[in-house]
């Protein structure tokens, strides 16, 4: 049953009559990992690696891992408030890790595997970073800067050698010389309750780097309280419930997956899935099949790409609800996903700096290619320069009211950039949107994504959504291209399925499928065909990359 009803009224209702009880003293390991433990056959989460090694993990089982965790960085020196970057791929450890250094009060830096020295360097010396958990193959990355890093202390290297549940570790491949072997040290540290700290809800613990694409990472900067909101996204939007399983299938080091795989369905006492291995079409659909979720989370770059499989051959009897979010999913997926397997595809919208904002919730109308409804606790707008709330229709800036839950604290050390996100009471995204009369919104694009030509405000997502309609183009990015007399012109840059050959016949054909789709102003005036787009690692595409070809 949905929390929030299935029609406008009964969402209304439940919105009104939301209220936050925020504990004041809270720590996620304690008072969520340790809860559910104490029903010790309570599954918790489902491991796989491609080669089908597997391990199945009860919340008894993570409270025991976690619990090693702590101990062993209490015995390392680690202080509460001290930073830790954990660069750790989609294994067990990544997350027994997090909820350890959370039980003792460190600050907690979630980092992807795939960071470059530089960025190691970056986060290492902007946190104060005193310890790095790294896996093998992040290990030249950190070697590699390692001089520069004084303030760093210790080095914890995991191998995590694929292998089955039970089964002994291979010999040899000992830990690199200066780092200590992080599945050894867990196996020889306590497991008592002895190690954890008394944190309150408004202590820090976490820090995200955004993904730079316009300048340096910012640090976002969270507190205990965050992981306590995230509840609310797994229960409002995921729509799981207790003892159901969930597969988000996120990269570490990004919020999304935190909140997808840790903080939202744990608290929910839900099982998570966690798959170790590349993201290939075939084999995501024959897992997925395979483990049968009740729910399935996955970013709109994976599904644009499963919805060109055949689906006829997906067989999740138990699946329910699927979910999106990172950026906003064409309607032309929704309705290819929703026709093979009678399961609407429920977009969400929030940031690194957030929790959800904006979400089509369960059982609910969704309006393909809406963004959906506000979270309940939480007031977003769509506003003008002056920070008043726009007409229903009108494109403006979406914004949040005050200092919600689940709102980062600032953006860590740097006053000025927290400044910026601020327009008098309302928290920017940098996000523009319109409302329509039943208050859904309905995204544009980032604020320097915004089209401007001839006048005409074109939002990029209204133009890849019309392209990727047509049965040649397998992914597409709309930019602006300075133009002489227009100010500029929308260029499409398009990846093609197999079979079909780039020419300027099918940029022409490409160009009045727009026009017959959408407004015919807003069609690409100018197409480039790529055998690839440029993404951030968390999957976004780089526009502001393309518009600098």
């Amino acid at each position: 049953m949905n929390p929030l009803g299935s029609t406008l009224d009964e969402y209304r209702r439940a919105s009104e009559a939301f209220r936050w009880e925020m504990p004041g003293t809270f720590n996620f390991g304690r008072d969520v990992v340790d809860r559910w433990a104490e029903d010790p056959d309570r599954p918790a989460l489902l491991w796989r690696d491609a080669a089908g090694s597997e391990r199945r993990l009860s919340y008894a089982d993570v409270s025991q891992l976690a619990r090693r965790a702590a101990h062993l960085f209490r015995a390392l020196g680690v202080e509460a408030g001290q930073p830790v970057i954990v660069m750790l791929p989609r294994v067990p450890e990544w997350q027994a890790v997090i909820v350890g250094l959370l039980e003792i009060g460190a600050l907690v830096v979630p980092s992807s595997t795939q960071l470059r020295p530089k960025d190691v360097l970056y986060r290492a010396s902007h946190s104060g970073a005193v310890a790095i958990v790294a896996s093998h193959e992040c290990v030249d990355a950190v070697e590699a800067v390692r001089g520069e890093l004084p303030g760093v202390k210790h080095f914890l290297a995991a191998r995590f050698a694929q292998r089955a549940e039970g089964e002994r570790r291979p010999e040899g491949g000992r830990a690199a010389p200066g780092w200590i072997d992080l599945e050894d040290a867990l196996a020889r540290a306590s497991d008592d309750a002895s190690a954890g700290r008394p944190t309150l809800a408004s202590d820090p613990a976490l820090v995200y780097y955004t993904s730079g694409t316009t300048g340096p990472p910012k640090a976002v900067l969270h507190d205990h309280g965050y992981t306590w909101t995230q509840r609310y996204t797994s229960r409002f939007w995921h729509g799981v419930r207790p003892g159901e399983r969930l597969w988000t299938t996120s990269d570490t080091g990004w919020a999304k997956a935190a909140y997808g795989v840790i903080f939202g369905p744990w608290s929910e006492g839900a099982e998570v899935v966690l798959y170790h291995g590349r993201f290939e079409p075939k084999a995501e659909l024959a897992f997925l099949s395979e483990i049968d979720p009740h729910v399935f989370c996955a970013p709109p770059t994976e599904f644009r790409l499963l919805v060109k499989e055949d689906l006829s051959r997906l067989a999740v009897p138990r699946l329910r609800e699927c979910v999106s979010a990172g950026e906003p999913l064409n309607p032309e997926v929704i309705r290819a996903w929703r026709d093979s397997t009678g399961i609407t595809i429920r977009d969400g919208y929030g940031q690194t700096e957030t929790i959800l904002l904006v979400a089509n919730y369960p059982g609910q109308e969704v309006r393909p290619g809406a963004m959906g409804l506000p979270m309940p606790g939480i007031r977003v707008e769509v506003i003008d320069e002056r920070g008043a709330p726009m007409p229903t229709g009108e494109v403006g800036d979406i914004a949040v009211f005050g200092q919600p839950p689940g709102l980062s604290r600032e953006y860590w050390k740097d006053p000025a950039a927290t400044a910026r996100t601020r327009r008098g009471e309302w928290y920017l995204t940098g996000d523009r949107a319109w409302r329509d009369a039943d208050g859904y919104l309905w995204f544009v694009g980032r604020d320097d994504d915004v089209i401007i030509s001839a006048g005409y405000r074109i939002g990029p997502f209204e133009v890849e959504s019309a392209l990727i309609e047509h049965p040649a183009v397998l992914e597409s990015a709309a930019v602006a291209a300075p133009d002489p007399d227009r100010g500029s012109i929308v260029k499409a840059f398009v990846v093609l399925r197999e079979g079909f050959t780039a020419s300027d016949a099918l940029a022409r054909e490409l160009q009045d499928h727009v026009k017959r789709v959408t407004a015919p102003y807003k069609y690409p005036r100018a197409i480039e065909f790529a055998k690839e787009l440029p993404k951030t690692v968390s999957g976004k595409i780089r526009r502001v990359e393309l518009r600098q070809r």
